[in-house]
């Protein structure tokens, strides 16, 4: 079977490189690389996209091989009827890995045509963590790499307004273009830049806080699915991604901000606010929080996919407690639009169509988890004067997914049914949970350190909330005495579940 890039035409992949994208993941390129192509074909915009990866870079090679041309399979239920809907995107012009070639990246400021910066490093990435930086060596943090790319630009266009550019940062983290910014300027501080780079950062460049919301299950998984894909397609596509057909970018800005971007006449869901917090909370803690608060659990209990979570009555009922019996008491927007919310949650989680495997969803969990579920936390525990049930499950179920060995300088773990796994997340984290596995410590020791490590939780020790502590330790022994599922079937036949009604 020939491959895609022998089949299909690369029609928008060669227009100036208008974006530069941070990031190679299956997120962007269903998602923001989709509305580009889109907007290319009408005509509205006309320009490609850089693709760049900020750390490994582990699609580049495909992506290259295959000219940067890809398939977006869009599939859900639409007036309750299965849809499919295929695209092919060829806006992307190249791929690059910003480690092995800096210089190419750093290459990319002096084109005069580039216009919006788009990224996508999971929470994990926009972080700031001193560093020092030579000439022609590439920082390790991402707001590092932009400090050095944006003084690039500055030099070589002799600071030019009109040479600034858009930041469109689609991280989880709560204002993400206010925090790459805040970093921005601390590396900047750090390498020494003149005053007059800041005065430009300010005044020509553009920092956008967004939302975004698309379930993306990537390449599928199953053999004779891709197989069927490809038949119907009729060519072989390695970079083949699939998505819900639910989108939502939720993008912080004025007239003149949306006037500049070409968004407003495709059929991307596009959302223009004037303040973005009353929409993040809502949809962080709810889907994504949903998410992170069943990931962990479902996998050890022996499940693959969200679906297969979501067919299994124990954790579809845990679900529903932990989204509106624990999280929406934390909210305070409109009861009914939080219900509404809700329950589109679980109907998404339901697609039949998405594959969404729970260990891919599982890569940095430790810095999810405290952007998505801690806050609800600590907001029911003031609210309601004790620790939130199935909340405090699902932290227990964190700290037993990461309880692993170092084999190979792979940090894995063992599941319940004897099945190994990577164990995914940053060199501090699995450091952290490897030393601690060598301490042979008890459930009580091991949650007061995971509690107490203000690194992992924005400067706070959770062992200070009441009680808490006790509530994540006592799932913790059920866990290790029993099993993830028996210990979570328990507490939901014990607990009253109103499913939002």
């Amino acid at each position: 079977m020939k491959k895609i890039n022998e089949v299909i035409k690369k029609v928008y992949g060669k227009y100036s490189e208008k974006v530069l994208q941070i990031g190679d993941g299956n997120f962007l390129r269903a998602f923001a690389d989709w509305m580009i192509d889109e907007a290319n074909e009408k005509g509205l915009y006309k320009g490609s996209i850089v693709v760049c990866a900020p750390f490994t870079g582990a699609k580049v090679k495909a992506l290259n091989d295959q000219d940067c041309v890809y398939t977006l399979i869009m599939r859900g239920l639409k007036n309750e009827k299965p849809v499919s809907i295929s695209r092919q995107i060829t806006s992307i012009s190249r791929a690059v890995k910003i480690k092995d070639d800096f210089e190419t990246f750093l290459e990319i400021a002096e084109n005069p045509d580039l216009e919006i910066v788009i990224s996508n490093t999971t929470e994990a990435g926009i972080v700031y963590t001193p560093e020092t930086h030579l000439t022609n060596e590439c920082p390790k943090s991402f707001p590092a790499k932009m400090a050095v790319f944006l003084y690039k630009r500055y030099k070589t266009f002799k600071g030019l307004n009109d040479k600034g550019l858009i930041f469109l940062p689609c991280e989880l983290n709560e204002c993400n273009a206010d925090l790459l910014k805040e970093y921005i300027i601390k590396f900047s501080k750090d390498f020494n830049y003149e005053e007059s780079f800041f005065t430009w950062l300010n005044n020509a460049n553009v920092f956008a806080n967004t939302l975004v919301d698309r379930i993306v299950t990537g390449y599928p998984k199953d053999k004779k699915e891709i197989e069927t894909i490809e038949k119907e397609l009729g060519y072989k596509d390695d970079m083949l991604v699939a998505s819900e057909l639910y989108n939502l970018w939720i993008i912080e800005g004025g007239k003149d901000l949306e006037n500049r971007l070409p968004f407003e006449k495709i059929s991307a869901n596009i959302l223009w606010v004037k303040n973005i917090l009353e929409y993040n909370s809502m949809k962080v803690r709810l889907l994504n929080g949903a998410h992170t608060s069943l990931i962990c659990a479902a996998f050890l209990a022996g499940h693959q996919f969200v679906l297969d979570s979501m067919q299994d009555k124990i954790f579809n009922d845990y679900l529903h407690c932990v989204l509106f019996d624990e999280i929406m008491p934390t909210l305070d927007l409109p009861k009914k639009d939080l219900i509404s919310f809700a329950k589109n949650v679980l109907e998404r989680f339901e697609n039949p169509y998405l594959k969404h495997s729970l260990l891919d969803i599982a890569l940095n969990s430790c810095a999810k988890f405290n952007t998505r579920c801690i806050p609800s936390i600590l907001q029911y525990c003031k609210r309601m004067q004790k620790p939130p049930e199935f909340l405090s499950f699902a932290f227990a179920a964190f700290i037993k997914f990461y309880q692993g060995k170092m084999k190979d300088g792979i940090y894995k773990g063992n599941r319940e049914d004897g099945l190994a796994y990577d164990i995914r997340d940053s060199a501090e984290v699995i450091d952290f949970f490897n030393n601690l596995q060598s301490k042979n410590l008890d459930e009580k020791e091991i949650v007061s350190a995971v509690l107490s490590n203000k690194s992992f939780w924005s400067n706070m020790d959770l062992t200070l909330i009441e009680n808490l502590a006790g509530s994540v330790e006592n799932y913790l022994r059920q866990i290790n005495k029993t099993s993830i599922k028996e210990t979570l079937k328990r507490a939901v036949i014990n607990y009253p579940i109103e499913k939002g009604e």
